[in-house]
This record gives C-alpha cells, sequence and structure tokens, in this order.
C-alpha cells in the first residue's frame, strides 16, 4: 500500500462468502472486527450473501445482503453471485480500503481494486492446501494447487493478512513479500472463568464424568468424527466421559447415526444461537475438542479457554501455536486426541484452568482490531481498539508494498 497512514476516517467495505446463520469463528471475527473499526472512527460496510436483499445499520456498521443461492451440501452456505451486480455495488459504495474473506469465488475483487485504486487486502481464513487435503486430495496435488492459487491471490492484492505464522507460510512457500500478521481476538468478559459457576454442567454429566465438548461446524474439513473417535478410546480405557457437540452441518446426521450404533454418550445439540448460553456451556466442560487440522486460528478453541476450559488442538493446525502451554497437542486420529485429553486431565483442575484462561488473555480483540487497522494503513481516531500491531511475517514493522502487490 503507499501513501503511509491516512488521519481521517475511511469507509472499510468487507466482503465475505461462506457466512452462514450457524456459521461460527468467521462471523463472529466479522462482528468484532466491524464493531472494532466503529469504535476506532471508521465507517466499516460488510457485504455477505443472504436468502434476499437487506441494508441495516448494526453495532459493526452498514451490513447489506445481497441474495446468493445455497451451495449444496454445506448445510447452509450461501455465496456472492454475480460479478456485475457486486460491482457496481462497489462503485457506488467508493471505498476507501477494501477487505475481502474468501480467496476463491471472490479474487476478482483485487483486480477491481487495483483498476479503482482502491488499497485492498485478502484476509486468509484458512489453509488451501490443508482445506484440500481435507476432502482428500493428495498431498502433492494439493500442494501444486494451494501454491498456483496463493500465488495468484498475492498479487492481486496489496496485502494478505493471516492471523498466525501457521496460516503465513504458505503464502511465503510461494515467496510472497506482502504478508501481514494480524491476529484475531476473544471478548474477555463476555468469556470469563466464573461462568462455569452457572454453566449447565449437572444437565450433561454427572460428578464423576468428565465432560467433554466439541463446538465446530460438522463439516468434512472441520473433521467432527475424530471427537467420537477419541471418545469411543477413552470409554475402552475405563474413563467415564460424555460428549456434547455444539454446532451443525452437513455431516450431522452420519455423526448421530454413528454414536447410536457404537452406544457413545453423546449430545448433539445444534447451534447454538445464544452467545452467554454457548459460554455457559463452554466453561462447564473440562475439555474442549478442536480437531480440525486445517484451523489457521481457532477462536471456539480460544473462546473456550478464555473460560478457562483448557484444549486438546490438531498437531497438523495453527492451534498448538495458539494454545501454547495450556492446552494439549493431539495426533490425527482417535488415539491422539484421547492422549491429549488425558494429559490435561492430569494436571490440577485450578492449574489448567489459570492456565487456560491465562493464554485468552494474550488474545483481546482490542489488539487484533488494531492489527487490522494497521494492515489497512488506518489510524486509530476514536476511542481505539486496543494495543495491537500488525507484523510483515518474518520482519519488524510492516512493509509499505506498492499497489500491485508483489510475489
Amino acid at each position: 500500500m503507499s501513501g503511509g497512514t491516512i488521519a481521517r476516517p475511511l469507509r472499510i467495505v468487507r466482503l465475505a462468502n461462506f457466512v452462514a446463520p450457524a456459521s461460527g469463528g468467521l462471523r463472529t471475527a466479522l462482528r468484532e472486527l466491524g464493531r472494532g473499526y466503529r469504535v476506532a472512527g471508521h465507517e466499516p460496510v460488510l457485504i455477505v450473501p443472504g436468502d434476499r436483499h437487506t441494508d441495516r445499520e448494526t453495532e459493526q456498521g452498514r451490513v447489506i445482503t445481497l441474495p446468493g443461492p445455497l451451495l449444496p451440501g454445506t448445510g447452509g452456505y450461501r455465496v456472492l453471485t454475480g460479478q456485475a451486480r457486486v460491482a457496481a455495488l462497489l462503485e457506488e459504495l467508493a471505498p476507501d480500503r477494501l477487505e475481502v474473506s474468501d480467496r476463491t469465488t471472490l479474487r476478482w475483487t483485487g483486480r477491481w481494486a487495483r483498476r479503482a485504486r482502491v488499497p485492498a487486502v485478502m484476509v486468509s481464513h484458512e489453509t488451501a492446501d490443508g482445506v484440500l487435503r481435507t476432502w482428500g486430495v493428495p498431498e502433492q496435488l494439493s500442494r501444486r494447487a494451494a501454491d498456483a492459487l496463493n500465488t495468484r491471490t498475492a498479487h492481486v492484492y496489496a496485502r494478505v493478512v493471516c492471523t498466525t505464522e501457521f496460516a503465513a507460510r504458505e503464502f511465503l512457500r510461494v515467496g510472497a513479500r506482502n504478508v501481514v500478521r494480524a491476529p484475531l481476538g476473544v471478548d474477555l468478559t463476555e468469556r470469563h472463568p466464573t461462568l462455569r459457576h452457572t454453566g449447565p454442567r449437572a444437565a450433561y454429566a454427572r460428578g464423576d464424568e468428565t465432560l467433554l465438548l466439541l463446538c465446530s461446524r460438522l463439516s468434512v474439513e472441520k473433521r467432527p468424527g475424530t471427537a467420537l473417535d477419541a471418545l469411543e478410546v477413552l470409554l475402552r480405557r475405563g474413563r467415564r466421559a460424555v460428549l456434547v457437540v455444539a454446532g451443525d452441518g452437513p455431516l450431522r446426521s452420519r455423526l448421530e447415526a454413528r454414536a447410536r450404533e457404537r452406544g457413545l454418550p453423546v449430545l448433539f445439540a445444534g447451534h447454538i444461537g445464544d452467545r452467554a448460553a454457548l459460554g455457559a456451556l463452554q466453561a462447564a466442560a473440562d475439555v474442549c475438542l478442536a480437531p480440525g487440522p486445517a484451523e489457521t486460528f481457532g477462536l471456539s478453541a480460544l473462546e473456550a479457554m478464555a473460560c478457562g476450559t483448557p484444549v486438546a488442538v490438531s498437531a497438523s493446525s495453527a492451534l498448538p501455536e495458539v494454545v501454547g502451554s495450556a492446552g494439549a497437542v493431539a495426533a490425527d486420529h482417535g488415539v491422539g486426541f484421547a492422549d491429549a485429553v488425558e494429559t490435561l486431565l492430569a494436571r490440577p483442575e485450578r492449574v489448567r484452568r489459570e492456565a487456560a484462561r491465562a493464554r485468552a488473555e494474550c488474545f483481546g480483540w482490542g489488539a487484533a482490531v488494531e492489527a487490522f487497522l494497521a494492515a489497512h494503513d488506518a489510524p486509530v481516531l476514536g476511542g481505539g481498539g486496543g494495543t495491537g500491531r500488525a507484523d510483515v511475517a518474518g520482519e519488524r514493522g510492516v512493509t509499505r508494498e506498492r499497489e500491485e502487490g508483489a510475489v
């Protein structure tokens, strides 16, 4: 991006696909970043697909939904279609900055931004090769496809924002020099260990049972079946345990059938839209499971830790980087996650819960907002988002690249 920080309010138009009413992490990130941009004195506008056209003012700024078709087999995901329609809306909105959260179907917006001379960033919410592997694409082929996609992405956007070092690696692998690090965050007030005292633990587990929790979209790339595998291993080992699954998706019926066939004590709670209720459940659990191997940050895991609940995470994901020593890293199979659960439960309860909360306190939304604003060269004009800062991967500070990006 050129010109450095501009000390005036900026209209930051954000585009996102694959956002459903029951989706979790991306929806939370969009809401919290938009809210933070407003507090910082800017004008955020979010454009997402929906079942009909709407245009409303919200706490996260203006939110516009455009009618978009449902993607079969995704459990409710919609996409923005019709480039001419979206481009016309962008022309009308005349953004000062563009932020895009979909590097596949919306990658064309990078070219639009370049022609309109609007500095644009792409936010990488998943690793391309990781997602392809979870769908069964062989590793060599998925790596080549991801490299080609990421090279084109880095060329057409001024910056690529990655939330973790893990997420940045696949861009650095292709020589991208416009990668910016900016973490996501967690609401440390809404999510708090005191919720455990009012939590619904007794509704799910007896006093001698371990309460496990999976908060996840039930889709292939999240590998929710690994949680059921881990529960089965723990039961065979003689541990009394139950599993609550908070989330919905295309794999739900298959997972429910599997739990019934194997007699596993699993409760499928579906999508929990009440954030207070979800927080109470996260606090009530003894251990949360995060088996998704392609996660680049893991907001639900961080929310659980803010509630004082430790998390067992996939060794193949970014979450070991996020949870640190307060969590446990698991190989991507049932035995690996069962071992990680046992490791966490071997620690005294007070020690493991205090460590989880302390780690979550490193990731406030204020710091995340300020880091994203720095990636946009946008100053904090209002109350401010926090004390965060965006770093170019491998360097100190933000590298000012030419508007056309660099690889």
